[in-house]
């Protein structure tokens, strides 16, 4: 993998939450604000367009910028955690030209790191971590077992939207759907269902580059 996996990444994310942009809107109308959909679609729309006037850099640095696009593009919790993970994980990768499937367990975890550290969010607390953890999980064991890198994003994908199903009869204890307490139940996590269209991105950016 490569910069074009990065950026087909971006541009898949923004298809995708284009794309389910009305049912993240609904989603996130019935546990709060009711602006995610339009915060990730304008967010992802401002990083494929930063992403197109940096042609020569490498991935993490694609990724860095991407994270300083969403963080000064969109509003709401969205844009600083995927900010800062994006960041964290293009940290991991520094300056070099490639990076592997062990390797990308290693931008996965730091992103997540990263989020839990900022939003103070554990599984169950009903937030994008109920999707991302799990997927980091299920892509750091595959890969582990020596599954091929399409394989082990399949499970990936998998457990992020096993992950984003879960949230639906669980309390929320983090974030703006917390202060609906037992109102909160019953209701699929916004963050979790964007995170897992994420994650199946990935996979299909990483298809795209075998």
């Amino acid at each position: 993998m490569d910069a074009t996996t990065v950026t087909t990444w971006m541009r898949e994310i923004e298809t995708s939450v284009t794309q389910e942009r009305d049912r993240l809107v609904q989603l996130d109308a019935a546990i709060g604000d009711g602006d995610h959909g339009t915060n990730m679609t304008r967010g992802f729309a401002a990083v494929v367009q930063a992403l197109s006037q940096d042609q020569e850099a490498p991935p993490g640095r694609l990724l860095i910028l991407a994270g300083r696009t969403l963080v000064s593009s969109v509003g709401g919790a969205s844009g600083p955690l995927w900010g800062s993970a994006l960041r964290s994980g293009g940290r991991v990768l520094g300056d070099q030209a490639t990076f592997d499937g062990p390797q990308l367990v290693e931008v996965l975890a730091a992103a997540l790191a990263s989020v839990k550290d900022l939003g103070a969010a554990s599984v169950g607390d009903k937030t994008m971590v109920d999707a991302l953890e799990p997927a980091v999980a299920a892509l750091g064991r595959t890969v582990g077992e020596g599954a091929s890198l399409a394989d082990a994003l399949e499970a990936a994908a998998a457990a992020a939207e096993a992950g984003m199903r879960s949230t639906i009869p669980l309390q929320a204890r983090k974030g703006r759907a917390s202060y609906l307490g037992e109102r909160s139940i019953g209701h699929q996590d916004p963050g979790a269902t964007s995170t897992a269209l994420m994650i199946r991105a990935l996979q299909r950016a990483a298809a795209a580059s075998s």
